[in-house]
């Protein structure tokens, strides 16, 4: 079996992952990792959000699974668009990492003086640092994870920066990063799970991959990117989603957008329903369009 990737230090370690799990669980399946260079990764000269476009960071991953050049792709979900490809199907979602964001160099926000230049090029994370503190200094950053995170300790241009703690935390500098309460700083629709993404009729590949599938993980991503879908929301979008609990009673999806200056912030929820989770998604975006959602995303 053939894994395609990333190569970043983050895509392969979740494609090691994989690997791995395959190996113990998926009934002994030997993979071999094929990396492959996308446009997100050779465009690192300037925003993601000035790209025309989407799916920079799956596509040419997509189409080498199209093409039967590899057998499964290995995405982070929050970079996977949520209308998939004519014939490709996420195979499997397994147990979601921490889906928070971090602040690296500093304990919260709110402690940040006046001035800080915080660095992201994530236009959710932009739009509500905006929001939340209109005196920081947003910098444009790029990069993989290990670069972010030596920029800031190195003062090159930055004083902080923002990130996901998944990454941080997978790659072993998770010490380096303060978690950021969601209701502050929403994180990305999908953000901290791994998509695993097949062709429809490979039965086979499928059948492997089971084991690796969490329930749970997988309702609370098909909430988010149910609402980031009927919000006509793209992956580079200033849309922000998460839930509140993955299982049992009272869990809630939470649903934010946000005016890129940060002059408006709309936060919605509603209770996730476990067997229906596509219906939590779709009524916090109709709540969220009621307030004023669909003019934001528009500007």
């Amino acid at each position: 079996m053939k894994l395609g990737t990333r190569g970043s230090q983050l895509a392969r370690w979740q494609a090691e992952w994989v690997q791995s799990r395959l190996g113990e669980q998926g009934g002994g399946v030997r993979a071999e990792i094929i990396v492959i260079k996308t446009r997100g990764d050779a465009e690192v000269d300037r925003p993601l959000h000035e790209l025309e476009g989407k799916g920079f960071f799956t596509k040419e991953i997509e189409d080498a699974l199209l093409d039967g050049r590899i057998d499964v792709a290995v995405h982070s979900l929050k970079d996977l668009p949520t209308a998939l490809p004519a014939g490709l199907v996420l195979g499997a979602i397994p147990a979601r990492h921490d889906p928070r964001e971090a602040l690296v160099n500093g304990r919260s926000l709110s402690d940040l003086p006046a001035g800080t230049r915080l660095g992201t090029s994530s236009l959710r994370r932009i739009a509500q640092v905006r929001f939340l503190r209109p005196d920081l200094e947003v910098v444009p950053l790029r990069g993989n994870v290990p670069t972010r995170v030596r920029k800031v300790e190195s003062h090159d241009g930055l004083d902080a920066a923002l990130l996901a703690i998944a990454g941080l935390e997978r790659l072993g500098l998770g010490a380096k990063g303060s978690v950021i309460d969601p209701l502050e700083v929403m994180p990305a629709p999908g953000q901290g799970a791994l998509g695993i993404e097949i062709r429809a009729d490979d039965a086979a590949t499928r059948k492997a991959l089971e084991p690796l599938h969490d329930p749970a993980s997988a309702v609370a991503v098909s909430a988010e990117r149910a609402l980031l879908a009927a919000l006509g929301g793209g992956c580079q979008a200033p849309v922000a989603a998460w839930v509140s609990r993955e299982q049992g009673a009272g869990s809630r999806l939470y649903g934010r957008v946000t005016a890129n200056d940060g002059s408006v912030q709309l936060t919605a929820s509603a209770e996730l329903d476990p067997e229906r989770p596509e219906r939590a998604g779709d009524a916090v975006a109709r709540l969220l369009e009621n307030e004023g959602a669909a003019s934001l995303l528009a500007r």
